[in-house]
């Protein structure tokens, strides 16, 4: 069992396994089926400690995020009960980061999204926070807090302009229209869509490819193209110069030319 598993293990709400379909892909999966894997207390702190754990895993090199099917959806939302029941003071104390949100979009490791069913409010935002999606037809997608008379507060009115312009993050925040899984990759907040019983191959088979490479350069690779949204076109590409030159100190880098001029697969030794 990896330090993935073992730290699942402890968890009532979310469940990993390493290795299943894919060597060194973590299937990372929230489980609240009578709430729709809606997000509380619970579910965030269970998937804060298995995603500490998969960062320090050696055996993981991707991770797949998803829903449990048995709750229908990806995450139907964050729990309402528990937003009713604060105030202010206490909102503020539960929004201080880094948050379910963060921990996913700032993980080293690559993160696709299984997009198995209804990913709204804040199970929209831990979708945009993944840094693939790929959704099941069956899914919608929105930001429907507006609704309750709030608005999101995961990350959506930034991350959503970032992936659709603003228009159209415009639209689905100030609306609290849901989309389905073909809008939503026409606007760009998911990159595949497949029938619902293709959507496993199209996942792993992604996560595989990934998988391949050297983990060093998956971790390099994701921050240079994370930080494209944070740093003007110039800083970006200097950033981007560095962290290349880094990789040139990586004992993966050898070996990966090394296995290209004698055509065979590449070891990586991850350092």
């Amino acid at each position: 069992m990896t330090a993935t598993e073992d730290a699942a293990a402890d968890c009532d709400t979310v469940s990993a396994t390493v290795g299943e379909r894919v060597d060194g892909v973590a299937t990372v999966t929230l489980s609240r089926p009578d709430a729709r894997n809606a997000l509380d207390a619970e579910l965030r702190s269970d998937l804060t400690a298995v995603l500490d754990a998969v960062e320090d895993d050696d055996a993981v090199r991707v991770v797949v995020l998803t829903g449990s099917d048995e709750g229908g959806a990806f995450v139907a939302g964050a729990d309402v009960t528990e937003l009713r029941e604060r105030d202010a003071i206490e909102q503020r104390e539960a929004s201080k980061r880094p948050r379910v949100y963060e921990r996913v979009a700032n993980l080293p490791k690559p993160v696709i999204g299984r997009i198995n069913g209804h990913a709204l409010g804040g199970g929209c935002e831990l979708a945009q926070a993944c840094d693939v999606r790929i959704a099941s037809e069956k899914a919608k997608l929105g930001q429907p807090e507006i609704n309750l008379g709030i608005i999101p507060g995961g990350g959506g009115t930034q991350r959503l302009p970032r992936l659709v312009g603003t228009g159209q993050a415009m639209r689905l925040v100030l609306s609290g229209e849901l989309i389905d899984a073909e809008e939503a990759r026409d606007i760009g907040l998911v990159e595949e869509v497949h029938p619902h019983e293709d959507l496993d191959d199209a996942v792993y088979d992604l996560a595989a490819s990934m998988a391949a490479k050297s983990p060093v350069a998956l971790e390099f690779a994701k921050e240079a193209v994370g930080a494209s949204a944070e740093m003007d076109i110039e800083d970006g590409i200097e950033y981007e110069a560095e962290l290349f030159a880094q990789l040139f100190a990586t004992e993966d880098k050898n070996e990966g030319i090394d296995a290209f001029f004698e055509d065979r697969e590449p070891e990586w030794q991850g350092k």
